[in-house]
């Protein structure tokens, strides 16, 4: 059964116009261009040989003309991820030959297919010549001898786990390619399965391995590409009517809302998933982070009742939880530590720093020490608790501790905040400690 989650704002995206020809998208100079992320080349035979004048070029992967001008001269190249999928959109150049995840409009644009059967993820080429996707898919499922076993899944699963740690340690990254893989991997058991307590299980490891790689382009801020993902894990989800997992979709994308500077939308996000989860009689443990991803919400607009309000619900949620009945795997991670942190940072975030500081700091004192990621995290919200008291110096020390870290986890979230902070030392610029860190940050964000 399936079933709407009200209030949640629209995410689709909008259609851009026809792009280069198929036969020069198929050409193998185009092809290995792509490959490279060659963007002279591309841009060069799109040119000569699609039709794209440079402003035409500039006008659609919303670039100024001069860069173009720059980039087929040579004297620029392209690195950054949102301009790559601007160029892959504003061409329509399919999204896996540039390294990108499927694109919205590939899915659009495809041919209508059964909707009761399950999304067919594109594959990387490895050649010159691309199979069709599901022939490709097709071949290797026969190679591969794919077939649901109770060894298959619990070797799924354990997979699974052994993602969430290697991401909470070092962030997402390296990681995606495999993650990636085994969706397709799974979805192509899943087509070929009918016993319908195997469907149900795979359904929701697709949807968890759907999940995770929105998560890791969450935390390389490709928000586009993380919504795709995770709306792709909230139909699987749904197909299974797995409420919890739903939730837990949702509260992604709440998080990811308030990256994006979203209040709203990460309040109504956060407040669809927990009615979701009370469908489904969600554990204390669940609703205790849901609470808390609301509550990051209300932070980010100032609304300093409700969050207030938010942090005791999540509070009093996690006081209630039973160690017999302690809700699903994916939400073990929210204990007392991970609690005590984030009621740090969402007092941070209103600005209170004499309550924040504290709390963040007991917390850092009791959580795993292999967990990179959240460490720079919780360095980089300390020190900016430690800036509001004007404790600068010590904030800097604080905020390097953080870029120390940054060096070994992948994860441009991390990079981002210590961006941040850099803008909040303009003050202190004169300051040695504050202009030494800055250009260490500067320097490790070139």
């Amino acid at each position: 059964m399936s079933f709407p989650v009200l209030g949640v704002p629209d995410m689709t995206e909008s259609t851009p116009s026809a792009g280069l020809p198929s036969r020069l998208l198929a050409d193998p100079e185009m092809v290995a261009a792509c490959k490279v992320r060659d963007f002279a080349v591309i841009f060069g035979l799109a040119k000569a040989r699609g039709g794209f004048h440079p402003s035409r070029i500039a006008r659609v992967c919303e670039l100024t003309p001069s860069r173009v001008g720059e980039v087929i001269a040579g004297s620029r190249t392209i690195t950054n991820m949102a301009v790559i999928e601007r160029i892959a959109d504003g061409l329509r150049i399919p999204g896996h030959m540039v390294g990108l995840a499927p694109r919205a409009w590939e899915r659009q644009s495809a041919p209508s297919r059964d909707t009761t059967r399950p999304m067919n993820y594109q594959v990387t080429s490895t050649g010159d010549s691309v199979l069709p996707n599901r022939e490709l898919d097709d071949i290797l499922a026969i190679a591969a001898g794919a077939k649901a076993t109770p060894t298959v899944l619990r070797s799924l699963q354990a997979s699974i786990e052994d993602y969430w740690r290697r991401d909470d340690e070092h962030g997402g990254e390296a990681l995606r390619p495999a993650v990636m893989g085994q969706l397709r991997y799974v979805m192509g058991i899943l087509r070929d399965t009918a016993d319908p307590n195997y469907q149900r299980s795979l359904h929701g490891i697709a949807a968890e391995l759907a999940r995770l790689t929105g998560w890791t382009y969450f935390d390389a801020r490709q928000y586009s590409t993380a919504r795709t993902y995770f709306t792709d894990a909230l139909r699987l989800a749904r197909e299974i009517d797995d409420r919890p997992f739903v939730a837990n979709v949702l509260s992604c994308l709440s998080l990811q809302a308030t990256y994006e500077d979203k209040a709203r939308d990460a309040i109504t996000l956060a407040r669809a998933a927990q009615d979701s989860a009370r469908f489904d009689a969600g554990t204390p443990r669940l609703m205790a982070m849901l609470s808390m991803r609301e509550a990051f919400g209300h932070a980010s607009a100032q609304d300093q009742e409700s969050t207030r309000r938010a942090i005791a619900d999540a509070h009093r949620y996690f006081e209630r939880i039973d160690p017999a009945d302690d809700g699903p795997a994916w939400v073990q991670y929210f204990d007392r530590t991970k609690l005590t942190v984030d009621t740090g940072i969402a007092l941070g975030q209103l600005g209170d720093a004499s309550a924040a500081e504290p709390l963040i700091e007991e917390a850092m004192r009791s959580e795993a020490p292999a967990n990179l990621r959240g460490r720079a995290f919780h360095y980089f919200w300390l020190a900016r608790t430690q800036l509001q008291r004007r404790e600068m110096e010590l904030a800097c020390a604080t905020a390097g501790r953080a870029l120390d870290l940054a060096v070994e986890v992948a994860s441009p979230r991390v990079l981002a905040h210590l961006q941040e902070f850099r803008l909040l030392l303009v003050p202190y610029r004169t300051a040695r400690p504050a202009a030494e860190l800055s250009v260490r940050i500067r320097d490790m964000s070139v």
